[in-house]
């Protein structure tokens, strides 16, 4: 592995891969991590352990039992980020904190956002126009609802380079 890709930062993700049919073409354009190679997802902690570290936690990881939810509606963080959000959003706000309470060096972004809002990015005007990302969240919000089956978390790694981002560990649900 060169140093251009070995990884810089780790994530717990929850993926959910039934909404790529969905969303995929707009977090394509429109949604940073997508081109690093991250999945449709919701997160439950990012940044997390330094990858040297990712090894020695994931027998700690918390795992639930796996449920279903509906993404039904489209959100906005002001003008900068649309996404979908998750019903019922309990189930990820309890992951989050089981992890944050198993990892209190490591809260959900860098302890940025109090109380994180579980959601699914589809663009953020880092890539986007805001007019591009209301026509993302416009086309989407017809392709709604989907409902799937949460049975996963992911610890993830990589960089920002194109296709960095890889599978550490899984845990199913």
């Amino acid at each position: 592995m060169t140093p251009a890709e070995t990884p810089t930062e780790t994530a717990l993700i929850v993926p959910v891969p039934g909404l790529d049919p969905v969303v995929g073409e707009f977090r394509r354009r429109l949604d940073h991590s997508a081109p690093w190679g991250v999945p449709p997802h919701v997160t439950v902690c990012y940044p997390f352990v330094p990858p040297a570290e990712a090894g020695d936690v994931i027998a700690a990881l918390p795992s639930v039992p796996a449920f279903e939810c509906t993404f039904r509606e489209v959100r906005w963080f002001g003008d900068d980020v649309v996404w979908l959000a998750p019903e019922p959003e309990e189930p990820f706000r309890a992951l989050t904190a089981e992890v944050l309470r198993r990892f209190p060096d490591h809260p959900p972004y860098g302890g940025r956002f109090g109380d994180p809002i579980p959601h699914l990015t589809v663009g953020s005007t880092r890539l986007g126009t805001y007019p591009d990302l209301r026509e993302a969240g416009d086309v989407v919000k017809e392709r709604l609802p989907v409902t799937v089956t949460i049975d996963r978390m992911l610890l993830i790694a990589g960089t920002d380079a194109p296709d960095s981002w890889q599978t550490v560990a899984e845990v199913p649900f």
